[in-house]
């Protein structure tokens, strides 16, 4: 009992469990975001404003029982906007772009955490992370492929959405330094609401039935992940954790394949492998 009481204290266990429930949360929240714009033509906005609206109702009971005492609200305020225009831009993006390369994409998320931690922490940036950094940017770009005929410019939203998440993901680890996991989660769905209400006006906020369950169960994969996603960084360090967030690719790419049919080609197995292998580099090089 006290060695698995040590292991979950310091998180080399608990906290992977944690993002791993995460990723797979998010997988069936992507694929039913991606169903509501592809099968029942939801815009995106819409499909993003009731998704973060019903995961705000299913976290009622989390909302009435924590505090809402903070001293940073500033930074809750602006984790929230980067959230927003991370969220906007990968529902946008999911309702034309397969999921298996709007998740692959996603990855890229590590590259920019660095280049963020750089720009705005005043982290050094060595020749080896900037090299991991330029390797990240080569695998992007083999599962983009602007060069090839299919290429579609609308796969840039996942890559815009890459980079507001890891400046989200940047003050999420920053304020678990004060902030409980509750609180966490408390204040970025309260704020997401008005933000996304405020980017559906011009699409309408009607949704048919069909649309409306498909988008329900969005939004409580939504708020049971975002709960994992804080508890796993509040348990263990986001390095650490980089490697269990990769599994979110082949349970996205998994769900893509049974539910419409999305096979990946080849490209996108050996520009996802670069980018892991960019992103490890990365954690090599941080803490050696």
């Amino acid at each position: 009992m006290t060695h698995i009481t040590s292991i979950s204290r310091d998180g080399r266990l608990i906290g992977p469990l944690f993002m791993i429930m995460a990723g797979a949360l998010f997988a069936g929240a992507n694929t039913a975001v991606q169903a509501a714009g592809m099968t029942y033509g939801v815009p995106s906005p819409t499909t993003a404003f009731w998704q973060y609206a019903i995961a705000t109702v299913f976290a009622v009971p989390m909302l009435l029982r924590s505090s809402w005492q903070t001293d940073q609200l500033g930074w809750h305020l602006f984790r929230v906007l980067l959230a927003v225009f991370g969220v906007q831009a990968w529902v946008a993006g999911l309702a034309v772009v397969p999921i298996w390369q709007a998740i692959a994409l996603l990855m890229l998320s590590p590259i920019f955490v660095s280049l963020g931690a750089k720009i705005f922490l005043g982290e050094h940036l060595g020749n080896g992370r900037l090299l991991a950094v330029c390797l990240g940017a080569v695998g992007g770009a083999i599962i983009l492929k602007p060069w090839a005929d299919g290429f579609s410019p609308h796969a840039f939203l996942s890559v815009a959405a890459a980079a507001f998440w890891a400046g989200s993901s940047l003050v999420t680890k920053r304020l678990t330094t004060t902030e409980s996991t509750e609180v966490l989660t408390v204040y970025l769905l309260a704020l997401l609401l008005p933000f996304n209400a405020f980017a559906a006006l011009g699409s309408g906020f009607a949704l048919g039935p069909d649309a409306f369950g498909i988008v329900g169960l969005a939004g409580l994969f939504t708020v049971a992940a975002q709960f994992c996603l804080a508890k796993a960084y509040s348990l263990s360090d986001a390095a650490y954790l980089q490697p269990f967030d990769h599994l979110k690719l082949p349970l996205n790419v998994g769900l893509g394949l049974l539910v419409f049919g999305f096979a990946p080609p080849g490209s996108m197995w050996i520009g996802a492998a670069i980018i892991v292998a960019s992103g490890a580099w990365l954690v090599h090089t941080d803490n050696a």
